[in-house]
Order: structure tokens, then sequence, then C-alpha cells
């Protein structure tokens, strides 16, 4: 249960934060982010070795450190229903979720359900567990959502809301669009529980990391040599610099109440325009309307 641990919360009662996709890149580095503010830290990962070797080196580098792993593929509902179910076991509350797991994808892939394998993980499967997971979070309220999203919103695709998570048929060029899709989702689904979770005492807001050296971006065609020339400049980031986004917003005071935002950490990114899809409420809650059909929670 709760462990010790005052953070910036001030008070001796410990606080408890979930990180999906913890075992490597910006979630690890989120994970120890928050181990060091005095969180115990619930880690929800697919590899059952990769969480153990987590494990072993959070407690390591981070004296006192509490971390415990919850095995599921965001992707399977069935997966991601265990994982709630044996997060609500273990704890009483919730103070911090970040919803960070993510996969880019080179080729289409159908997920165990029969959904777009990428919407699945990046959206369905963070849609489910983050609305199995409200209850938790308004015992610990307040409380905070922190949803991963990307600049790469704006390479999304058109689609249609009600075939948002339909299989289809693309190669790398095409897995851009489809990720920036996932990302747009990952927006639109934070803008609209800010909306829902009014009044609660639970706020939500998505992240940009900005570019981040991890093995998602060594997946994105061309970036390759693109990848070597940034490395060089301020705008490629390591893992650690990616999580800095994430943790301010989970952390810092000045978010206790700031709800419904994108905050990117990409320099110049504050002088791009908003793309519309962000403006549009109605989408908003279609997005919703239709993501809790596929995962089989009620439309309200």
């Amino acid at each position: 249960m709760p462990v010790g641990g005052a953070g910036w919360f001030g008070g001796g009662m410990g606080k408890i934060a979930v990180v999906t996709g913890g075992t490597s890149g910006i979630g690890k580095e989120i994970a120890r982010g928050l181990a060091r503010a005095g969180f115990l830290v619930g880690i929800v990962c697919r590899n059952e070795l990769r969480a153990a070797a987590t494990v072993e080196e959070l407690v390591r580098d981070v004296p006192g450190a509490r971390v415990e792993t919850f095995l599921g593929d965001l992707s399977v509902r069935m997966d991601v229903e265990r994982v709630a179910a044996s997060l609500e076991e273990r704890f009483d509350r919730l103070d911090v979720l970040v919803d960070n797991a993510g996969v880019h994808l080179l080729r289409a892939k159908v997920s165990a359900d029969g959904y777009d394998r990428m919407i699945a993980t990046n959206h369905l499967g963070p849609f489910l567990l983050t609305n199995r997971l409200l209850g938790l979070l308004e015992k610990g309220a307040p409380s905070r959502v922190v949803v991963m999203a990307s600049e790469a919103h704006r390479q999304a695709d058109r689609f249609e809301v009600e075939r948002l998570a339909e299989p289809g048929s693309y190669g790398p060029a095409g897995s851009v669009r489809v990720y920036g899709r996932s990302k747009l989702l990952n927006i639109l689904f934070a803008q609209e529980l800010a909306r829902r979770m009014e009044g609660s005492g639970v706020t939500v807001n998505a992240v940009c990391p900005g570019v981040v050296a991890t093995g998602l971006l060594r997946d994105v065609p061309g970036t390759g040599r693109a990848g070597a020339l940034l490395s060089r400049t301020p705008f490629m980031r390591t893992p650690a610099q990616g999580a800095r986004m994430a943790l301010k917003v989970a952390l810092h005071e000045e978010f206790e109440t700031r709800s419904g935002g994108f905050h990117s950490s990409t320099p110049g990114a504050g002088l791009l325009p908003t793309v519309g899809a962000l403006k549009d409420r109605e989408l908003q809650r279609a997005v919703w309307d239709c993501s809790s059909r596929l995962v089989g929670l009620p439309s309200l």
C-alpha cells in the first residue's frame, strides 16, 4: 500500500504513480523521476525480463525507491482489463497516471481485438486503462493524468471517426500518418477527459516530449541520417530530457489545477498554429463515444 516519501506534496503520506511503458526510454526516466520524488511507482509493461531489470536499476539508482511492475499488452483489451483489476486490487488510490506507452509500426498490423495495432496500443489501450482507473484517481484527488502525445499529431491522416481504429494497409511512409493520427487521438482524449473530470480534483493534460533519441524514433522512416544530424543540435533530446515536461506536469505546483492543455517541449512549437481538430469539441466528444464503444465502455 502507500509508502513514505513526501515529494513536493508535503506531509508524510506516500504518493502512488503508475507509468505505462516504463521499462525503456522516456517512460523509464519518468518512472525514475517519480521515484526520486518519493512516489511508489507502478510500471505497466509487456516484458517480464525487462521489468525485472528496470526495477533492479531504479532501486539501485534511487535510494529508497519503491517500484512494482504489472504485465500486460496495451493493444489487447483483456490485458488492459486485467492490469486495471490488478492495480485496483493493489492500490487504494492513485495520485499520478502517466499514459506513456506507444509504438510506431512501420507496417500495418492487426491487434488481437481486430483493430489497427498502432491505434490500439497508442490510443485505445490508454483510453480504456485510464477510464478503469478513474475511481482510484478520484480517491487520490488532487491527482493528475499525463498523456504522452506529440507534435506528430500535425501529420495525422484524414480519418472518419467511426473508422478510427479500422485495420488498413500501409507501409513505412503511410505509418507516419497513422502514428500522427494516434497522437491526435491522444490529445483529443485528454481534452475531453479534462472536461468530464471538471470539479473532481483530477486534472488531465497532454504533453509532447520533443524529438527524443529512443527506439521509437529509430523506427520512423528516414530518420537514420536525420537523427544523426539532429543529435548534434539542441533539437534532439535524451530520454531524461524528454521526460522533463511530463514530470513538470505531474509534479509541479503550477499544474495542480491546470487541465485540458497540450504542453509541448519542441522548440518553436508555440509559434505554430493550433491544429483545427483541437478546437473542435464535437470531434472530441465523437472520438470519445467511438472509442468507448470499441473498448466496451458505456458512452455517456
